[in-house]
C-alpha cells in the first residue's frame, strides 16, 4: 500500500438528479488520510456525496480529484447468489492459476496471472477470520451466507485490495453484535483514509473527524460523535445567545426609530402652531420648520438604518441556529391492560430450524428486545406472529390487532406515490388526514405525491412507517424489526420518545444495543437456536454467543 498522503476533493462540485432535483451546489470537498465519519439528516446527500467520490455518479458541474485507488461498500449492496466466495473477493482467477502450477502445469499465462501473489489463499482465509467469516469456505457461493455475512465477505474483498481511500455507507446495518465488533475494530485498525457514512454512534465514535453535511455544505470537527455532539452544543449555544443580543438590539433601535419619529412630530407640530400664532415672523418660522424637519429627517434615516442593519445581525443570528427537520412520530392512543393476553407461543418450531421450547406468554403493555445473530430467525419469528408465514409446528396466537413494520420495507406498492400508499391502510381516512399526518414524517406538499419507487432508503422507511401507524384498527402490538436502519441520529432519537410513550405490547428485534436499551425492555430474549431470557449484561460482552 502507498505510504503517501491520500486525497478526494473537489473545489465546487455539483450534482442534480436527472428529473432536475438539486442536490448540491459548489460542494467544498477535501478528504485526506485517518478515518472521517460522515453524517447529516436522511435526504441531506451523504450516499450521493460518497457514490461521488467514488466515482459511481458523475457530477453535473465540477469533479472529484482522487489520489490512490478506491474502495467502496455501497449501503444496498447486491451480489449474485450464483458467485462464488472467492470471485467476490476478487481472488478467483489466482486461485485457478495457483492450483494450475500446483497440480503441475508450468503454462507461463498462470504465472502472469498469480504474479507474486503465492500467499493469495492465506491472505484471503486471514482476512475471513478477522471478520469471523472463517467457516466460509472459498468455493461456497453467495446464496449460501446471510445478509449480514455478505456486507462483511464484500468487506474482506476490499481489506484484500487494501485500496488507499475505503470509502463505507451504512456498514453496520443488518449486521447482528458480533460481526458489528469486527466492523468496528476494522474501522480502528484501517491504515488509510476511510470515509464512512454512519447512524451507528458505537462506530462513530472510533473516527478521527466528522463532517457534517448540512444545507449543503460540509463543516469539520475534530474526534469522534461524543466530540461532535459537544462542539455542536457549544455553538448551537453561542449561535442562540447571539439571535438574543440581535433581538434586542432590534426592540432598541424601533424605541429609538420610534422616538426619533415622535421628535420630528413634535417639532413639525411646535413649528405650525407658531406660524398660525404669529409668534415669529413667516420667514422664520419656515426656516425653523424646513430645518427641523431636515434635522429630524437626517435623524430619522439614521435610526433606520440602525434597525435595517439590527435586523440583518439578527437574521445572520437566526440562520446560524439549526433547526434540522426530524420526523414526529405519533404513535396510535392504544392501552393494552397490565392482565391481558397479547401473544402465546407454545413448543413452536419456525422455518429454517429455529425454535420456542414450552410456552412463553406475553401479558399487557410488555416490551420485548429480541437479539441473535444474523440468520438465527429472528425476521422469521417476526413474520410468524404477523401471520406472513405458517410455523412448521406447534402454536402462535396473537390476541390483539398488530401492526408489524418488516426490514426489507417491502409493504409499499412503488408505482404508487406515498398519498396513495397511506390510503391503502387507511380508506376511511380524508385525504386532509392523510396529508397532515404525512407532514409529521416529513412528507410536506408535493413530497407527499413523490412516487414510492424514488424515494431514498429513509423516505421509505419513514412512508413505511406512516401508512403502517395510519392503519385502522389502531394497534395493541407492534413488531419491528431493525427498525433504525437507514435513520439518521434526530429520527432515532424521536422514533426512541414515540416507542417510549407506546401503551402497547412492543416486540423489537435489533442489533443496536444503545436503542433497544432506551426503550426500556422488561425481557431481552436471545434467538440462538432456541428462544430464551438473557441479560444485557451478557449481551454488551458478547458472553453469550460463544465461538
Amino acid at each position: 500500500m502507498s505510504h503517501q498522503p491520500v486525497l478526494l476533493s473537489s473545489a465546487a462540485l455539483s450534482f442534480a438528479w436527472p428529473d432536475g432535483t438539486g442536490v448540491f451546489d459548489g460542494l467544498k470537498v477535501a478528504v485526506g488520510p485517518g478515518r472521517t465519519g460522515l453524517i447529516g439528516t436522511n435526504g441531506s446527500g451523504k450516499s450521493t456525496l460518497l457514490r461521488l467520490l467514488a466515482g459511481d455518479l458523475v457530477p453535473t458541474a465540477g469533479s472529484v480529484r482522487r489520489s490512490g485507488r478506491i474502495g467502496y461498500l455501497p449501503q444496498n449492496l447486491v451480489l449474485d447468489t450464483g458467485r462464488r466466495v472467492d470471485a467476490v473477493l476478487g481472488i478467483d482467477r489466482k486461485r485457478a492459476a495457483l492450483h494450475a502450477i500446483e497440480a503441475g502445469d508450468p503454462a507461463e499465462e498462470h504465472f502472469a496471472v498469480l504474479g507474486d501473489d503465492w500467499d493469495v489463499e492465506e491472505r484471503a482465509h486471514a482476512a475471513l477470520d478477522r471478520l469471523g467469516l472463517g467457516a466460509i469456505g472459498l468455493d461456497r457461493t453467495v446464496g449460501e451466507v446471510s445478509g449480514g455475512e455478505t456486507v462483511l465477505l464484500r468487506l474482506a474483498a476490499l481489506l484484500l485490495a487494501r485500496p488507499d481511500v475505503l470509502l463505507l455507507d451504512e456498514p453496520t446495518d443488518n449486521l447482528d453484535l458480533r460481526a458489528r465488533a469486527r466492523l468496528q475494530r476494522a474501522v480502528e485498525e484501517w491504515p488509510g483514509a476511510l470515509v464512512v457514512v454512519s447512524h451507528d454512534r458505537e462506530l462513530l465514535e472510533r473516527v478521527d473527524r466528522i463532517a457534517d453535511l448540512h444545507e449543503g455544505g460540509l463543516r469539520w470537527y475534530g474526534g469522534g460523535y461524543t466530540a461532535y455532539e459537544e462542539a455542536l452544543a457549544a455553538e448551537q449555544e453561542a449561535a442562540e445567545r447571539m439571535v438574543r443580543v440581535a433581538e434586542a438590539d432590534v426592540r432598541r433601535q424601533r424605541r429609538e426609530l420610534s422616538d426619533a419619529r415622535a421628535k420630528l412630530a413634535r417639532r413639525q407640530r411646535y413649528a405650525r402652531k407658531s406660524y398660525e400664532n404669529k409668534v415669529v415672523p413667516k420667514v422664520v418660522a419656515n426656516n425653523r420648520r424646513s430645518m427641523a424637519q431636515v434635522s429630524a429627517g437626517k435623524h430619522r434615516h439614521l435610526h433606520e438604518e440602525r434597525l435595517s442593519k439590527a435586523r440583518e445581525r439578527l437574521d445572520a443570528a437566526a440562520e446560524a441556529v439549526r433547526e434540522d427537520d426530524g420526523i414526529r412520530v405519533e404513535l396510535p392512543r392504544t392501552s393494552v391492560p397490565a392482565g391481558r393476553e397479547v401473544l402465546l407461543l407454545r413448543d413452536l418450531e419456525l422455518r429454517y430450524g429455529a425454535r420456542v421450547e414450552g410456552a412463553l406468554e406475553v401479558r399487557g403493555p410488555e416490551r420485548i428486545a429480541l437479539t441473535g445473530r444474523n440468520g438465527a430467525g429472528k425476521t422469521t419469528l417476526l413474520r410468524t406472529l404477523a401471520g406472513e408465514l405458517a410455523p412448521v409446528a406447534g402454536e402462535a396466537a396473537v390476541h390483539v390487532p398488530l401492526r408489524f413494520l418488516p426490514q426489507r420495507l417491502d409493504l409499499l406498492d412503488d408505482s404508487l406515490t406515498v398519498v396513495e400508499n397511506v390510503a391503502r391502510f387507511a380508506p376511511a381516512a380524508t385525504g386532509n388526514v392523510i396529508r397532515a399526518r404525512l407532514a409529521r414524517f416529513l412528507f410536506r406538499g408535493a413530497r407527499a405525491d413523490r412516487v414510492v419507487g424514488t424515494l431514498s432508503g429513509g423516505e421509505r422507511f419513514r412512508a413505511t412507517l406512516a401508512a403502517l401507524l395510519l392503519a385502522e384498527p389502531a394497534p395493541q402490538l407492534l413488531l419491528l424489526d431493525e427498525p433504525t436502519n437507514g435513520l439518521d441520529m434526530a429520527s432515532v432519537r424521536e422514533l426512541t420518545a414515540a416507542l417510549a410513550a407506546y401503551e402497547g405490547a412492543l416486540v423489537v428485534a435489533g442489533h443496536d444495543l444503545a436503542f433497544l436499551e432506551s426503550l426500556e425492555p422488561t425481557r431481552w430474549l436471545l434467538l440462538d437456536g432456541a428462544l430464551r431470557p438473557v441479560p444485557v449484561e451478557e449481551l454488551r460482552e458478547g458472553t453469550c454467543f460463544g465461538e
